[in-house]
C-alpha cells in the first residue's frame, strides 16, 4: 500500500519517519548541526548546507505535517506567529488587503493590526463567517480571505468550499488555520483551500512542552515562494523542538478521539447547568455551523467556550477555582486549561471589533477521565457535591 492510501493514524507514526539506514533506530535522530561538510565545493549531500535552510530532523516534521494534510509541501516554524508572518511578508506588498473573522485568535488580530499595518496592510474583519458575509467583504485588493474554523475562541464555523471557490472567484487565495481542529478532523485543502496554519504548539505537539508553527501548500510555486521566505527570514523549528512535535504526531489520532470524548460530555453537561448562559460547540444540534461541520470535519473537537451568568466576576472566579482544569493559557496539551479569554488570551483585541465577550470561559479539554473534569467544573461552579 502506498503512502497517498494509508490511513490517518499509519501516515502520522510513519510519513517522513523511515528507519535511521546506518543505524536501524525507529526514531528520527535529532540532527543538532548548524552545518554540513561538503564534498569538495558545492558538493552537498541530499542538499543540506546549512540548517537554517535544511535540517533533516526539520525535513521529517515537514514531510509528516505535508501527508497528513493531503498536502505536497510543509515548512516547520519556530511558533504559529512566525508562520503566520513568514506567509504575509511572502505573499503581500503594502495596499493589499485581507478578509478575516472578527472572532479570530488574538495573537494574529496583533500581527495584523499592530504590526502588518505599519507596512501598508489592510484589513476587514467580518462578523459573517458564511460565503456571503466573506463574499461582501472582499475588495478589489483583497488577496488573502484569512479563515479559522472552528474560530477562537466562539467556535464559529466556515464553510471552507464554499468560501474557497468565492475567494477564487475574485483572484485571492485562501488561507486556513486549522489550529483548533488539528490535521485529524479536517484537511482544508481538500475542501479547496490554498494554504493551511498550524499552531503546532496545540493539538499537533500535543503535550505542552514544545513551541512551534507550520504552513502547508500544494501548489508548487506558493511552495517555492514559501521557502525563499523560510530561509531569508529565518524563524524556523529547531532540530529538538522538530523532534518533539514529530514525536507528538505520532499519538495524534488517539488523542483527538478522547479530546472529542470528553469535550462532547462536557458540553453536554454545560448545557444544563443553570448557571450557564450559552455554549459554544460545533457538536451540539443547536450550534449554527454544527451541519457544515458534520460535512467538513471527523468530529467536533475538543474546544468548549461558553458564557455565564454573573458577568465578568463571575467568569474569572470559576476559572479561579478550577483546580484539575490549570488556569492558563494555549490548548491542545494531554492536560485541561481553563481561561478567561477576555483578560488572558485575547486581552490585545479589547475595544477592537474583535473584542470577546467579558462573561467567556474557554477550554481546552484534554484527556483525563471526562468524571473528573465534570466533577471539578461542578465545584469550580459553585455547586454542593
Amino acid at each position: 500500500m502506498t503512502a497517498d492510501h494509508q490511513g490517518f493514524a499509519t501516515r502520522a507514526i510513519h510519513a517522513g519517519q523511515a528507519a535511521d539506514p546506518r543505524t536501524g533506530a525507529v526514531v528520527p535522530p535529532i540532527y543538532a548541526t548548524s552545518t554540513y561538510k561538503q564534498d569538495g565545493v558545492g558538493g552537498l549531500r541530499e542538499g543540506f548546507e546549512y540548517s537554517r535552510t535544511k535540517n533533516p530532523t526539520r525535513q521529517a516534521l515537514e514531510e509528516c505535517l505535508a501527508a497528513l494534510e493531503n498536502g505536497r509541501h510543509a515548512f516547520a516554524f519556530a511558533s504559529g506567529l512566525a508562520a503566520e508572518d513568514t506567509l504575509l511578508r511572502a505573499l503581500l506588498a503594502p495596499g493589499d488587503h485581507i478578509v478575516f473573522p472578527d472572532d479570530a485568535y488574538g495573537g494574529t488580530f496583533r500581527l495584523f493590526d499592530k504590526v502588518a499595518v505599519k507596512w501598508g496592510l489592510e484589513y476587514t474583519p467580518t462578523k459573517d463567517s458564511h460565503v456571503d458575509g466573506v463574499r461582501a467583504a472582499i475588495q478589489s485588493n483583497t488577496k488573502i480571505v484569512w479563515l479559522e474554523s472552528p474560530t477562537n475562541p466562539l467556535l464559529n464555523i466556515s464553510d471552507i468550499a464554499a468560501i474557497s471557490q468565492a475567494a477564487h472567484d475574485a483572484g485571492a487565495i485562501v488561507v486556513v488555520d486549522n489550529t483548533f481542529a488539528s490535521s485529524y478532523l479536517q484537511q482544508p485543502l481538500n475542501l479547496g483551500a490554498d494554504i493551511v496554519v498550524h499552531s503546532t504548539t496545540k493539538y499537533m505537539g500535543g503535550h505542552s512542552d514544545v513551541v512551534g508553527g507550520a504552513l502547508v501548500v500544494n501548489d508548487d510555486k506558493l511552495a517555492e515562494t514559501l521557502a525563499f521566505h523560510s530561509n531569508s527570514m529565518g524563524a524556523i523549528s529547531g532540530p529538538f523542538d522538530s523532534w518533539l512535535t514529530l514525536r507528538g504526531i505520532k499519538t495524534l489520532a488517539v488523542r483527538m478521539e478522547r479530546h472529542c470524548d470528553n469535550a462532547e460530555r462536557i458540553a453536554e453537561w454545560l448545557t444544563r447547568h443553570p448557571r450557564v448562559t450559552r455554549v459554544f460547540y460545533p457538536g451540539l444540534e443547536d450550534h449554527p455551523g454544527h451541519e457544515i461541520a458534520a460535512k467538513q470535519m471527523r468530529r467536533f473537537g475538543g474546544m468548549v467556550s461558553f458564557q455565564v451568568s454573573g458577568g465578568e466576576e463571575a467568569a474569572v472566579e470559576i476559572c479561579d477555582r478550577a483546580r484539575l482544569f490549570t488556569l492558563g493559557e494555549s490548548l491542545g496539551g494531554v492536560e485541561s486549561l481553563i481561561e478567561h479569554p477576555g483578560r488572558m488570551t485575547h486581552a490585545s483585541a479589547a475595544g477592537s471589533p474583535l473584542e470577546v465577550p467579558s462573561d467567556l470561559v474557554r477550554l481546552s479539554v484534554g484527556i483525563e477521565d471526562a468524571d473528573d473534569l465534570i466533577a471539578d467544573l461542578t465545584q469550580a461552579m459553585g455547586d454542593r457535591h
